[in-house]
């Protein structure tokens, strides 16, 4: 992540990881989900922060959760359904249920379905937020496996040259094994700033870099500025204007969108006129079933390493890949604790009081 987004040090909180898990659990209990399922919950959205993933955190996501089940929008207990299935695919409906607990139990499905045919496909409708797709992925790479998720939903990105936005900002990730080099992890929005480092944006007083955003005609906004307040922009897809590719971003877009919601069998929020529920796509291939498993992770380390050794250009120590930095970022919080914001941890001081549970651990 941009240094500009992190946490600056002088409102770095430190707190402990497992205690913070336990505490975003009994949160999700409170909100009357099972005690499972706020296990399941509490463990992604943790695993992402010792990732360093601030944007789809504790820090930005579960107060945005808290919020959905407290006004209805968000089911706490979904009686989810599998509406179509065959030995390599699955359709699954949500019934409003936070795909960031619904979405490991849809990647296990695909992981399963792949350990038998080759490759496991599930897709997801009427959902809530899937979290940090890149969590689910890496499932898949657990297993021996490739993984890959995409999600689509809202409208907040516009289209190339377009003046009204039709889009989410729909990452797409890929997760893949390697023998001794941390595993591959690219987990990106397809618009040019994801969504949730606007939040991150306004909490540590960043300025928004040329052709994030635009004005409400849909004019690229090519100066570096101050964030501004919501309304008062549109997000541009990834490349920012044409010149510099932004037809690329909207083309993944699109292609996050039609695995993600037609494949569902949604209806696009597009065409629907409004941002509507969460859709989501996990897919899982079995490595063995595609060539020799350590041949695999043998030559993912070979160009992994290769990437890891090429010279860096002038003002850069290294050259990194994928997933490493995250991967380095995790065994550092785990022995030094995640570093909240204070107006993070103010939060969770107000809500744990007001729901009667444990405040987390502060180091």
């Amino acid at each position: 992540m941009l240094d500009r987004f992190k946490v600056p040090k002088e409102e770095i909180v430190r707190v402990d990881h497992e205690s913070l898990e336990e505490t975003v659990k009994n949160v999700f209990m409170k909100m009357g989900v099972v005690e499972g399922d706020a296990e399941e919950g509490a463990h992604v959205l943790v695993s992402t922060d010792l990732r360093g993933v601030e944007t789809h955190g504790v820090s930005n996501m579960l107060r945005s959760y808290v919020s959905s089940y407290n006004e209805g929008s968000l089911n706490p207990r979904p009686n989810w359904t599998i509406e179509r299935e065959s030995p390599g695919t699955a359709t699954i409906d949500a019934d409003k249920g936070l795909a960031v607990i619904l979405g490991p139990k849809a990647m296990r499905i695909a992981i399963d379905k792949a350990s038998k045919v080759g490759v496991g496909v599930v897709t997801m409708k009427n959902a809530g937020h899937s979290g940090a797709i890149g969590h689910h992925a890496m499932m898949a790479a657990k297993q021996d496996m490739v993984g890959m998720t995409a999600t689509a939903g809202g409208m907040s990105v516009l289209p190339t040259f377009g003046a009204e936005p039709r889009l989410g900002t729909n990452p797409i990730a890929i997760a893949a094994p390697a023998r001794n080099n941390p595993p591959f992890l690219f987990d990106a929005a397809t618009s040019a700033i994801a969504g949730n480092k606007l939040s991150l944006a306004t909490r540590v007083n960043a300025d928004l870099l040329p052709n994030w955003i635009s004005e409400l005609d849909g004019s690229p906004i090519s100066d570096e500025i101050p964030m501004r307040e919501r309304g008062e922009f549109y997000q541009l897809p990834l490349g920012g204007t044409r010149e510099q590719g932004s037809h690329k971003g909207y083309g993944f877009s699109m292609m996050a969108e039609v695995l993600a919601t037609l494949l569902s069998g949604a209806i696009s929020p597009m065409v629907l006129g409004s941002g509507g529920s969460g859709h989501h796509y996990f897919c899982a291939y079995d490595v063995a079933s595609f060539t020799d498993v350590d041949e695999f992770k043998d030559n993912m380390d070979n160009m992994l390493q290769t990437l890891k050794d090429t010279p860096p250009a002038p003002g850069h120590e290294r050259v990194m890949y994928p997933g490493l930095s995250e991967y380095e970022e995790e065994q550092e919080r785990r022995s030094n604790g995640i570093p909240l914001h204070t107006e993070v941890v103010e939060w969770f001081t107000d809500i744990t009081s007001e729901l009667s549970i444990p405040m987390v651990k502060i180091i």
